[in-house]
C-alpha cells in the first residue's frame, strides 16, 4: 500500500528533529541550473556545475547522448575543455550530476535517525528522502534519469554509481545488525534497495501523471521481508 508523499516527509523530519534539531539541506538527487545571461563578451560570467549540466542536457537532446562531445558541451558553456575537467572528469560524470555529494547526503539521513527505528524503516525513510525532489525539478529530473537507464553507453559508468549507492545501505544494515559490510544481509539488502528503486523510476518515467514517492513507498514495502524479524 503506497504512503502519501506528505506523511513520510513529515515523518521523516520528526524523526530527525528528535535526534538532531538542526535543519538540514535538500538531499534531493542535484538538478541543473539555468545558464546565466552571457557578459559583454560572449560568455557566462561564471562556471557552475548546474551551467555545465544544463548545457549538456540541451545538446544531449538536441544530438544524442554519444553524438555530443565535451568539447560540444564546453563550446555550448564558453569555456575550455581544461576548465570543463575541473567540474567533470568525463562525460558521464556530467549525466549523474553531483552524485558524490547527493551520496553524502543519504549517508547523513542515516546517521540521523534514530536508533530504535526498525532497520527497514529506516532504509524505507532513508531511500525515500535521497529521491525528493524540489519543486518544479520533476521534468528535469525525468530527463537525467531518462537518459541515465535508456543509455546503452552509461550502462558501464552506471554500474560503478549503483555500487557506490548500495554501499550506503550496506554500510547502515551491517552496522545496525553487527555485521561486516560485505556479510550476505546487507549485501541482499543493498540489492533489493535498488532493484526496488529502479523498479519505481522505470514506472514513474513509463507514465507521465504517476508520483515517483507514492511509487518508491509501494516497491519498498517488500523490504520488510528482508529486515523485519
Amino acid at each position: 500500500m503506497p504512503f502519501q508523499t506528505n506523511v513520510v516527509r513529515v515523518t521523516l523530519m520528526a524523526l530527525v528533529a528528535k535526534r538532531n534539531p538542526r535543519p538540514r539541506g535538500n538531499l534531493a538527487p542535484v538538478t541543473p541550473e539555468r545558464l546565466p545571461a552571457p557578459s559583454l563578451k560572449g560568455r557566462p560570467v561564471a562556471t557552475t556545475h548546474g551551467e555545465i549540466e544544463s548545457a549538456a542536457f540541451r545538446l544531449f537532446a538536441e544530438r544524442g547522448f554519444e553524438s555530443t562531445t565535451l568539447a560540444d558541451i564546453a563550446r555550448e558553456v564558453g569555456v575550455g575543455r581544461r576548465t570543463l575537467f575541473r567540474y567533470f572528469s568525463s562525460k558521464n560524470d556530467i549525466a549523474w550530476g553531483q552524485f558524490d555529494t547527493t551520496l553524502e547526503g543519504f549517508r547523513q539521513v542515516f546517521q540521523e535517525l534514530p536508533e530504535d527505528l526498525p532497520v527497514h524503516e529506516a532504509v524505507r525513510l532513508a531511500v525515500r528522502s535521497f529521491n525528493d525532489l524540489p519543486e518544479g525539478a520533476q521534468a528535469q529530473h525525468r530527463a537525467r534519469m531518462r537518459l541515465i537507464l535508456e543509455t546503452p553507453a552509461l550502462q558501464a559508468h552506471s554500474v560503478l554509481r549503483y555500487a557506490e549507492w548500495r554501499a550506503v545501505i550496506m554500510d547502515y544494515v551491517a552496522r545496525r545488525h553487527g555485521l561486516p559490510p560485505g556479510d550476505l544481509l546487507p549485501r541482499t539488502v543493498g540489492h533489493v534497495a535498488l532493484a526496488v528503486a529502479l523498479a519505481a523510476y522505470e514506472a514513474w518515467l513509463d507514465d507521465e501523471d504517476s508520483v515517483l514517492g507514492d511509487l518508491l513507498d509501494e516497491a519498498l514495502a517488500d523490504l520488510r521481508r528482508h529486515l523485519a524479524p
